[in-house]
């Protein structure tokens, strides 16, 4: 898929409705787009007629009783996990962090996860993705993410939970970024993530932190996830802590908590964003919301590993700027970003036994401007307004969904699984009724069924060597 096509002088977006989200929701809306970015967003019948000043090519895309909205936004994935979808079911966290690191290891190559990576963003299109904040410690979300023409953050991984290990990874980091910065764009940026407290030292945390500001570049980490990290940063027990002493890694209490553990390391700022923060306090989330930090609310990947509800609506009310995240299809089973904000409200209100934690409109913001601010894009996308770019997502109302009322309740509650039907991506159309334009999804799902089939091969005979539990994996 190539940027170089021409796009028309003026595109007008006509559609039932239409979402703005720092705006009143517009019934008839229409929204022009002019190159790559919104000039005019209004009720049609304000429009200016015939493309205004605009001399040349102007094209009307009517797409009927559509609800059109920005472009969401998944703060937290793994492109390239995609092809472990359903293959580390009824595993508990710490086998099943450790299996995926084997199959990944024994299994995949650079090409097959490249094709894992292309899937996913495919998926993600269908669903109205338009911005991905990928991780990895391979560059294949990078890649397919440039090659789809989509927005997004690859924040390059990197691994040592031996204080030892610190220096080499750091340089390691720094020839990674310096090799893939000249195939960054405007569109898609690098990053840095030390992984997660069980698989980087303090001091490495400490040592990327520096190298995030040197190199000016975001971070993200996975933080406050699950019962064993909280054991072993606090307590300097559990599964985490027997497996590196294991290695001969030495383990002691980190912090009061995995977020005060960070705020010591100097991990803490503006442009870190806190991937999960399940187990956070009210003391914990002072500190984020005071270091101005973006956090990634996972709400099915922590409900399906058994991690627990995050403390969305109380992150809200202390002021920290939140996304949706889907996590990795090996964690998840699908990257449906409507599906994740109906699964967030429906915790958080069964969690606070209330009808009135948050509502439909908060939950789509959370998803599209919630997450352009958790990522530092605010300023680019996530609402349609004059001089953003233009990152549309349009999904047809189902008769399911039907009376509307409200079409943000009508999008939260009645139309998760709903295929969008037209995503934009700084003017550039990406999907166009369901299909991915100008690129050949068929053969990557072929590709990618192929490699699920050495995958299961893989899985039937390690499962008749030995239990997942008793492998030398490294966490990752």
């Amino acid at each position: 898929m190539s940027d170089r096509v021409a796009l028309p002088d003026q595109v007008r977006y006509h559609a039932k409705w239409v979402l703005p989200i720092t705006a009143p929701a517009i019934e008839n809306g229409t929204v022009i787009v002019e190159g790559e970015k919104i000039v005019w967003v209004g009720p049609r019948h304000h429009a200016p007629p015939n493309g205004g000043n605009v001399r040349g090519n102007v094209r009307d895309d009517e797409l009927g009783d559509a609800i059109l909205l920005p472009g969401l936004v998944n703060t937290h994935t793994h492109l390239d996990l995609t092809v472990m979808r359903g293959l580390l079911e009824g595993l508990s966290f710490f086998p099943w962090i450790r299996t995926l690191t084997a199959a990944r290891t024994d299994v995949l190559n650079s090409t097959t996860l490249l094709d894992s990576a292309r899937l996913g963003v495919i998926e993600g299109l269908q669903h109205g993705i338009t911005t991905y904040a990928d991780t990895a410690p391979d560059p294949a979300g990078f890649d397919a993410m440039r090659e789809l023409g989509v927005r997004g953050i690859f924040y390059h991984e990197t691994f040592g939970p031996d204080p030892e290990q610190c220096d080499r990874a750091v340089d390691d980091l720094r020839r990674t970024i310096r090799a893939l910065r000249p195939n960054a764009s405007p569109l898609v940026g690098l990053g840095v993530s030390p992984h997660a407290p069980y698989s980087v030292s303090d001091e490495l945390f400490t040592a990327v932190a520096k190298l995030a500001v040197e190199l000016q570049l975001p971070l993200a980490t996975h933080i406050a996830e699950s019962e064993e990290e909280q054991s072993l940063v606090v307590d300097g027990d559990g599964a985490f802590a027997a497996f590196l002493n294991g290695r001969n890694i030495p383990v002691h209490p980190r912090g009061r908590s995995p977020i005060a553990m960070l705020e010591r390391c100097g991990v803490l700022s503006p442009r870190t964003l806190l991937i999960h923060a399940v187990r956070t306090d009210a003391t914990d989330r002072a500190t984020i919301a005071a270091h101005g930090c973006g956090v990634a609310h996972c709400p099915a990947s922590n409900a399906k590993l058994g991690h627990g509800i995050a403390p969305l609506a109380a992150m809200l009310e202390a002021g920290i700027h939140v996304g949706l995240g889907s996590d990795s299809m090996a964690s998840n089973n699908q990257m449906d970003l409507i599906a994740e904000g109906r699964l967030a409200m429906l915790a958080q209100r069964a969690t606070a036994k209330r009808d009135d934690v948050l509502d439909a409109r908060t939950m789509v913001e959370i998803a599209t401007l919630g997450g352009a601010k958790a990522l530092g894009l605010a300023g680019t996308i996530g609402s349609l307004e004059p001089g953003k770019a233009a990152d549309l997502a349009a999904f047809t109302i189902p008769v399911g969904a039907n009376p509307v009322y409200d079409p943000y309740d009508a999008v939260i509650w009645s139309m998760a699984g709903t295929p969008a039907v037209r995503v934009v991506v700084a003017g550039h159309e990406r999907l166009r009724d369901g299909e991915v334009v100008g690129y050949d999804t068929t053969s990557i799902l072929t590709r990618v069924t192929a490699t699920a089939a050495r995958l299961a091969a893989w899985k039937a005979q390690r499962s008749s060597r030995s239990s997942p539990s008793s492998d030398s994996a490294t966490p990752r």
